[in-house]
């Protein structure tokens, strides 16, 4: 039997089952390292931290989206993002959770245990603490956290998957 053919005949409960423990695996993997970085390394107090010449661990409070994009746009903004993330991450749980393929089915999860951490952010502080800044010099890419890597790395999945799927 292909992997396919195996993964279409899973129950949805045994589809269930790990979709939700890659959700939480990640959301408590990023709010345990926000916890961490704010509270046991002080990054609170506005420091950064240099671990090398192109890395840092720095404090930035992210009011928008990616890229920081609409960041100075109005009061309920947070919320209408928070509500935003919990309706695509719930769309996205259906996707993850009718589709035969385990890849896809990992992808999704990791994009929804992302949105969901940042979303829980949000919700708390009005914002998504960022902390992660890769640099050379002065010239830099934004600051993350880890829901924005797992949210790469899920979308990265769904890609290949996608492209596979083309290929064939």
């Amino acid at each position: 039997m292909t992997q396919e053919v195996m993964t279409s005949t899973l129950t949805m409960r045994e589809r269930t089952k790990p979709v939700l423990a890659i959700v939480a695996l990640v959301f408590i993997a990023d709010q345990a390292s926000k916890y961490w970085l704010i509270h046991g390394l002080g990054l609170e107090n506005g420091v950064p931290i240099r671990l090398c010449e192109y890395f840092a661990l720095v404090m930035a409070w992210n009011r928008g989206v990616s890229f920081s994009m609409f960041s100075h746009s109005a009061e309920w903004t947070p919320w209408a993002l928070t509500f935003a993330a919990i309706v695509i991450s719930a769309l996205l749980l259906r996707l993850a959770l009718h589709t035969p393929k385990r890849a896809e089915r990992i992808g999704y999860a990791m994009v929804i245990g992302g949105a969901l951490g940042n979303a829980f952010d949000r919700a708390r502080f009005g914002a998504v603490a960022d902390f992660f800044y890769a640099h050379i010099g002065t010239l830099g890419w934004p600051a993350f956290n880890v829901a924005d890597m797992a949210i790469c790395c899920g979308v990265g999945i769904l890609l290949v998957a996608l492209l596979k799927a083309q290929v064939k």
